[in-house]
């Protein structure tokens, strides 16, 4: 379930509310079913993928590929893993946890695990969005936002790509108000 939290501490769980919150920067949030497939579920539970094992549950989930390829024209899509393992976690994410936009959009479906994205709403007010397994994101090109983990720090999310030259990070200099970390999801 998405949480979203605003800077003066309301919490929005209602996906309908948070919707409406996030209307003005033209979000879309949806739910997506991860499936009933055991060995889908299998992989999803590993800590950790070989390319082979990313590649079985990108094929388990190419439903909704390809309905992003026929409707919006999306090209590629990767199964990223992160996890505390990982080597250089902590610099990977500090490329992401500073306001930037991209010259595309940033999508992503949760399959596992939660991550925090941050936004500069039109008013300049800053909201943070808890993403859960299940949960889909397509945050428009030039959307100013932040990431990063919770402090479970992981999660494993398909990401989709219309080109992909447009996913470095154009830092914008403002800084994040208040950075909220959610311990209860």
């Amino acid at each position: 379930m998405a949480i979203l939290q605003l800077e003066d501490g309301t919490l929005y769980t209602n996906l309908q509310d948070i919707s409406r919150e996030l209307a003005p920067l033209n979000i879309q949030l949806n739910r997506w079913a991860v499936g009933e497939s055991q060995q889908l579920r299998e992989l999803v539970s590993q800590d950790s993928l070989n390319e082979d094992d990313k590649e079985q549950v990108l094929t388990f989930l190419d439903g909704y590929f390809e309905q992003l390829q026929q409707t919006a024209g999306y090209q590629t899509r990767d199964l990223i893993v992160l996890h505390p393992g990982i080597p250089n976690l902590d610099a990977m994410m500090t490329k992401f946890d500073k306001i930037h936009t991209h010259s595309e959009d940033e999508v992503r479906y949760i399959i596992d695990g939660e991550a925090i994205f941050g936004f500069v709403r039109p008013d300049g007010s800053q909201v943070e969005l808890t993403l859960q397994p299940e949960e889909y994101i397509n945050v428009p090109a030039g959307t100013e936002h932040w990431f990063y983990l919770t402090p479970a720090r992981r999660v494993k999310a398909v990401r989709y790509f219309t080109g992909g030259e447009g996913w470095t990070p154009e830092y914008t200099g403002r800084e994040i108000h208040t950075r909220q970390v959610m311990t209860q999801v």
